[in-house]
């Protein structure tokens, strides 16, 4: 049997007794314990948790997954893998063992014709209930039944908590003695390769706390995991995974791509085996929206795209090749798994400019590798976090490359630089940062608790005080001329978060008026005020009427609305892989930053403003309302990065064009935005993308600015707007004329020795050196003339010095190549730079530096000879 027949028999068996087949979930959990879906249970984790009731009682899957557990082990064993399908039936207290163990049986035996007498079992060493059914209901001899204990035989929950329960194993026989260090003995408890595990039944009824505490779930349930892969392998009798369908038309593929033989050597198989995993893996990560980053999923998409690149190379290719390698993933999987098909444009582009960024620093960062370890004997943190972050060298690719050294490195000190640059970054962002617990919060929201905020209904309300912070520390009251906190039973004022930033206004009371600076959530749902104090005083208890700045809300309330018109623009047009990953939103401007693989094209972008400008002009209703997070999830809702939601969750939405979790402010109507402007499309790092813009007010202020600027170039040249291109263009071509041939002058006027010029022709060592002195010439003008001077003279050293300033000095220094050997350019610049108070070098035949001190050059000049040395 192939593999998709594999697949296919393993789904009828199953529908044919009564489960629902479900196609597989994403390899993007939705779990916050878990980066990845690591096994087939991982998208039922609720319904075993108890937490949510099943659609239907008993399914059958065939999940993809992804693991990283065993990442440098992939390509060294015959059976270890990143991507890898899971076939799993689940009952969700249906049925339990004594259905689940025949039922493996049958399907094992009767439809993969595996021989009976090669197949033996593990259980939990106190499980007699699994036992016996094996023994007395399948008839298996107990001489192929294993008691085992919990390392082998206990499923742990998939992450720090969760289901979990005792298990039992499927084992294949393959006969294969050698390399067991105890072969008339060998059962499955040996790890010597002889068994394979093909199935594992895991019978979930506990529940296992982050402190690894027991307690029963509310049912007893069935979760079953079968590698695809190793089934494939042992069904069509061959020694690896990668010798089965599944991975054979990919290595044919390498094979003719990078013109090896699979087969030929251990060091080739080696590294064929970790590209056709890797590949795998890149196709379905990509295909599921995951781009290339420097952190979490994108991390580790980044990590297997470049260890791939790297055994590309060692096999002789320096040129990117992965990308066409995805299509032989995608053409054996597209049936199964459209979206590989439907994304596979992006998962090209995604690659290609992946690999072309890793190529670059590929070969200079293995060679400085081998320079540390040759000056050190070793790699330090600093070592490694100097390779990650200059040469994009993750820790995984430096141990595969000194695997068979001795060469000691710091993985700790590694992870302590790691966590100083993410503290840098999160110190030095722009984002406010406020100690939540700070004893004085944590009062006020023990005294005052939740503030109501009241501001999406209206921007004034009348409210009390209660509780006041000056000085980092509780007061009653405050006067005119101080800065204070203020916490009101219910505000209209908008706290900074989500990227919003925070409301600004006024404070009035009787004989009392105060500006609100900036808004604050210091702890849990506290608000707390900044106020100034213009007049009069403030106190506990008193009764003030708050009043938000209605102009400046209203106009940050344009630019949030258009984000997330922004945000949906992005993905229709670039397609549903784009993510949001950070956004700032002010009264002026908005800034989104997103996930995408390159630069977005002119077109692109005004296909991106033209959407949006679309959705403002047909005045569609801004909606929100109030969702259970459950009921939210299961919804074409976008929730944004790395958000911490709580069960319930507003969703803002502009029916039939775009659907978002959000906190924020928005106008009621689509048609408020006014105009929608794109101000710059930049890149914040690898894989992310940043546009900024402007609405409202902004916008027409910044198409008013351009309008006048037209207007004045059109003045001042005195042409009409439309010829306006055209005559610039002409100047400019103009300007670069006369600036060749100022150039061409300027050389000219140096060769031909003016008396303005200072040139000296001095013997050393029977060599001639040719001094010069010249002004405010450019390089490529000193560059060309010492050219025509070293050829003038036929054999020597050329050096000419440009005054550029009363402390400024630049030189060049040209070498004829019959006398490299004896005299070196880059050698001699060091040595006049240094005199210079500056730096520099080259080549032995050619080399530039410059300094600070111009008065020098006279006396460098009269005593040329001891810089030639």
């Amino acid at each position: 049997m192939n593999g998709n027949e594999i697949r296919k028999s393993f789904l009828d068996f199953f529908s044919e007794r009564e489960h629902v087949v479900l196609p597989s979930a994403s390899l993007i959990p939705n779990d916050p314990q878990l980066m990845f879906t690591v096994a087939g249970m991982v998208p039922f984790k609720p319904i075993f948790w108890g937490k949510v009731e099943p659609s239907f009682p008993m399914v059958v899957t065939c999940q993809k997954c992804f693991r990283t557990t065993d990442f440098e082990n992939v390509g060294r064993t015959s059976r270890h893998h990143t991507f890898f399908e899971m076939l799993g039936n689940f009952s969700f207290g249906k049925y339990f063992k004594k259905e689940i163990i025949p039922w493996s049986w049958e399907y094992v035996t009767d439809v993969l014709k595996i021989d009976p007498e090669a197949i033996w079992v593990s259980v939990y060493k106190d499980d007699d209930e699994a036992f016996k059914i094996w023994r007395d209901s399948v008839k298996l001899p107990t001489a192929r039944i294993v008691k085992l204990g919990k390392k082998t035989n206990w499923w742990g929950p998939a992450g720090p908590s969760g289901p979990c329960g005792p298990d039992s194993e499927l084992f294949v026989d393959t006969g294969s003695k050698s390399g067991c260090p105890d072969p008339d003995n060998c059962s499955p408890a040996c790890d010597c390769g002889r068994f394979v595990e093909i199935w594992n039944l895991v019978f979930m009824e506990y529940n296992q706390d982050e402190q690894g505490n027991l307690s029963l779930l509310k049912t007893k349930n069935i979760d079953t995991g079968a590698g695809l892969e190793r089934i494939a392998a042992v069904l069509q009798g061959v020694p690896t995974n990668f010798d089965t369908d599944l991975f054979k038309p990919i290595i044919n593929r390498i094979e003719s791509l990078l013109g090896v033989e699979y087969g030929s050597s251990d060091k080739t198989d080696f590294s064929v085996r970790v590209i056709a995993d890797h590949i795998r893996a890149l196709v379905f990560m990509i295909a599921d929206n995951i781009m290339p980053s420097n952190e979490g999923r994108g991390y580790m998409l980044r990590k297997v795209l470049r260890r791939a690149v790297r055994h590309g190379t060692l096999l002789g290719e320096k040129q990117p090749f992965l990308f066409e390698l995805s299509e032989s993933v995608v053409s054996s999987m597209k049936d199964v798994y459209p979206e590989t098909e439907a994304k596979h444009e992006l998962i090209k582009n995604v690659i290609v400019k992946e690999e072309e960024r890793f190529l670059e620093t590929l070969e200079s960062g293995t060679k400085r590798l081998w320079q540390i370890v040759e000056e050190q004997g070793q790699l330090t943190g600093k070592d490694l976090f100097l390779l990650h972050d200059t040469y994009g060298f993750p820790v995984e690719i430096v141990k595969e490359i000194l695997a068979r050294t001795s060469v000691g490195i710091d993985e700790d000190g590694f992870d302590r630089f790691m966590e100083e640059q993410r503290h840098r970054a999160r110190t030095g962002s722009s984002t406010k940062l406020y100690r939540t617990a700070e004893e004085v919060y944590e009062q006020a929201y023990s005294e005052a608790g939740d503030t109501e905020f009241v501001g999406y209904e209206r921007l004034s309300t009348r409210s009390s005080v209660v509780f006041i912070v000056s000085g980092g520390r509780a007061v009653d009251k405050v006067v005119s001329g101080e800065e204070a906190e203020v916490v009101f039973a219910e505000t209209p004022f908008y706290a900074e978060k989500g990227g919003q930033v925070s409301d600004t206004g006024k404070i009035v009371a009787s004989g009392f008026e105060a500006d609100v600076t900036s808004v604050k959530n210091p702890h849990k749902g506290l608000v707390t005020h900044v106020i100034r104090v213009n007049s009069g005083s403030i106190g506990l208890n008193d009764e003030a009427e708050l009043l938000v700045d209605a102009v400046r809300r209203k106009c940050t309330e344009r630019n949030h609305t258009a984000t997330h018109l922004l945000h949906s623009s992005l993905i229709k047009t670039l397609g549903d892989h784009v993510r949001q990953s950070g956004s700032l939103v002010e009264p002026t401007r908005l800034r989104f930053d997103f996930s995408h693989f390159q630069p977005l094209t002119e077109k692109e972008l005004e296909l991106v403003e033209t959407l949006v400008n679309q959705k403002i002009l047909e005045a569609r209703p801004v909606e929100s309302e109030i969702k259970h997070m459950r009921d939210a999830k299961n919804e074409d809702i976008v929730a944004l990065f790395e958000e911490k939601y709580g069960d319930f969750v507003r969703v803002v939405s502009v029916p039939g064009f775009s659907r978002e979790l959000c906190g924020g402010t928005h106008v009621k109507n689509t048609g408020e935005i006014g105009l929608f402007k794109i101000v710059s499309e930049s890149s914040v790092s690898a894989g992310i993308r940043r546009i900024e813009a402007v609405t409202g007010v902004g916008a027409l202020e910044l198409f008013r600015k351009r309008f006048y600027l037209v207007e004045e170039l059109r003045t001042l040249l005195e042409i009409p707007e439309d010829r306006l291109m055209d005559k610039v263009t002409d100047i400019i071509g103009e300007l670069k004329k006369a600036e060749t041939e100022i150039r061409r002058l300027q050389q000219k006027l140096m060769l031909a020795g003016s008396a303005d010029l200072k040139e000296k022709k001095t013997e050393v060592s029977g060599i001639t050196v040719l001094t010069k002195v010249v002004e405010n010439a450019t390089n490529d003008v000193l560059r060309n003339t010492a050219d025509t001077l070293i050829q003038r003279i036929g054999s020597g050293v050329v050096i000419i010095f440009n005054i550029a300033g009363k402390d400024k000095v630049s030189f060049v220094v040209k070498v004829s190549h019959d006398v490299a050997n004896r005299f070196h350019a880059g050698k001699i610049a060091k040595s006049i730079a240094t005199k210079l108070g500056g730096g520099g070098g080259g080549r032995a035949d050619f080399a530039q530096a410059g300094g600070r001190k111009p008065e020098a050059v006279d006396e460098i000049i009269s005593c040329i000879e001891d810089f030639m040395n």
